[in-house]
This record gives C-alpha cells, structure tokens and sequence, in this order.
C-alpha cells in the first residue's frame, strides 16, 4: 500500500498488540518492528527498529489498565516517530482512558480527558481514531481530527445474525438514560422495540433502579451499553428486568474495562451471555464462559486504510 506516494506502517504498543496484528492481518502489511519496555527505574522505553521517515504511521495502543503506563507508551512512541521523521502519525486508541472524567462534577475537581488530549496533541499526534468514546464531546477537546467509530454497527451485526428470524421474541434496553441513543441505533440496526431503564447514581460506582420504560414481560432482552467496568448498573439492570417478566438477558457492550468485582458479579448475575469487542485484552483470570469477544481490529483496519488513502471515513459511523 503506497497511496499518494507515502508508505503505510503500523506499530503497536503494549496493549495493543493483538489488534494491531490482526489490523496488519486484515491490510495484509506487515507490522512495524518495535521495542516497548522499562529503564531499571521503571522509566517507559521505546525503540523503533525500522525507518519511518516520511511514512503514514499509525501506532496502535488502548489506554487501559495500567493506564498510566500505557498512556506514557503511546505518547513517548508518538514523539520518537515525530522525531524520526514520519509524514503522519496516527494514534489508533481502541479505548481512551479518562474519559469519563470529561466535566468538573465537584468544585475544583480537573477535567482529565482534556488533559490527556493536550498530552496527546502536544507528543505530535496528526490524529486520533478511536471507537466508543464515553462522552462524544471529548472529541472538541482535541486541536487534530479525531474518527470516532461506532461498537453498534459490529455488535449489531452479530446479533442479527443469530437471532435469525426470531427478532420479534427480543427487546433492546438501555441501562440508563445516557445510553438511550446507542441502544436505540442498535434497536433499530436489528429491528427490536426500545426500553430504558431509568435509575439514579447516589455515589460513584453505585448504582440504583428506580423503574422501567417499556414492556419487556415475556421477552428477551438485549442490555446494550457502551462499556462495563464494576457491572453493577449491568447486574442491577438485569435483575430489575427479570423481576419485571423477561425471561432472559444477554448484554452487548464495547468496552470489557471488567475492573473490581465485576467479574464476580456477573458469575453470579442471572446474565446468561455478555457480548464484548476486544478494544481492551482481557485476562485469562478473568475470562468467564459467559463472554464472547468480537475482533474490533476489521473495523480500525477499514478505518485505517480510509484514512491512508484519503478516503471518508464517515461511512463507518452509521
């Protein structure tokens, strides 16, 4: 791949690994050769191993648990391609960690998403592509263009398939009202009515039902939310619907943060499958049977070729 007379590279980092093979796999180029790794005081070192000058870069990296760490990789990597010449750079995060700290709830509280964006801007970013970001606005926290994709068009897309021609037997939920616009896209992605479920937050991570928008007596419902970290407002939404008449849940969301015992509670929840993108590598200790993770790498790769050769990249939001 040689558009516009700039050759492709891509590299990964730590946590990016695995998707940015398969990307590779998917653009049928090779993935960049590169070292990621610590000084003995635990400073990041990176090395790149091949030229780079006057190539399109794209550098693969969720900034994930440990964020910091992962963080610091993405954007040392980014300096060492601006520094060593490359056209482009692109910084492909599969999850953008601090995103949820995208406002000043409390006085004198930061606002950590913009911060993040600034480092990321100022280590010589050109781009961002990313996917599912938890508060759309943090793409105006950025001077550069920023993709941001879309998780219902992949989730949706499996589902469908399964269900088959049982779709009418299914009702689509949100878990709050802050999701109501991505379940409704996937509602309508698969053709399933729309319930919400509407509940307030007394404190951070904790989460209380307080009543259901809809009818979802005698169905089988489909939880859709942009990710899960400690699962309660999963479970506890869960729970709520089946003492309302469902007969069973299935949740879908794109990012498996899984943090704390969100593990355990959904092992013990009555949710008989979680459908997951593999934005964030799960453990092996965490891996339940109850996940099934989808490849998010087919969807970067399209967005990535589209980029390179100036092409729209606005088809894959819809």
């Amino acid at each position: 791949m040689a558009a516009h007379g700039k050759k492709i590279k891509i590299f990964a980092c730590s946590s990016g690994e695995e998707t940015a093979k398969r990307i590779c796999q998917c653009l049928g180029i090779p993935l960049g050769k590169s070292e990621v790794g610590k000084f003995s005081d635990g400073e990041t070192a990176v090395s790149l191993l091949e030229t780079v000058r006057g190539c399109e870069c794209f550098i693969v990296q969720s900034t994930c648990a440990p964020v910091n760490d992962n963080l610091m990789e993405l954007l040392i990597m980014v300096d060492a391609m601006k520094r060593a010449s490359a056209a482009q750079i692109t910084a492909v995060i599969p999850y953008f960690g601090y995103a949820r700290q995208d406002r000043k709830a409390r006085a004198r509280d930061p606002i950590s998403a913009k911060l993040v964006a600034d480092l990321i801007t100022a280590s010589g970013a050109d781009r961002v592509l990313t996917i599912d970001l938890h508060a759309a606005q943090i793409q105006g926290f950025f001077n550069i263009p920023v993709d941001h994709l879309l998780g219902v068009p992949v989730l949706a897309a499996f589902v469908k398939e399964r269900l088959g021609e049982h779709v009418e037997d299914y009702v689509v939920v949100s878990p709050d009202l802050g999701s109501v616009s991505r379940a409704r896209m996937f509602a309508g992605r698969i053709g399933c009515p729309l319930a919400i479920v509407d509940k307030r937050r007394p404190r951070p991570n904790v989460s209380e039902v307080v009543n259901i928008i809809g009818d979802v007596k005698g169905k089988k419902i489909l939880l859709v939310d942009d990710m899960i970290d400690t699962a309660g407002t999963l479970c506890g939404a869960a729970q709520a619907l089946l003492q309302q008449g469902a007969v069973e849940v299935t949740a879908c969301a794109t990012h498996g943060v899984l943090s704390g015992p969100a593990v355990e509670r959904i092992r013990e929840s009555p949710i008989r499958e979680v459908i997951l993108l593999d934005t964030i590598p799960i453990p092996q200790e965490k891996m339940l049977d109850k996940f099934t993770v989808l490849p998010v790498a087919p969807h970067f790769a399209e967005a990535v070729e589209r980029i390179y050769r100036d092409r729209p990249v606005s088809p894959l939001f819809v």
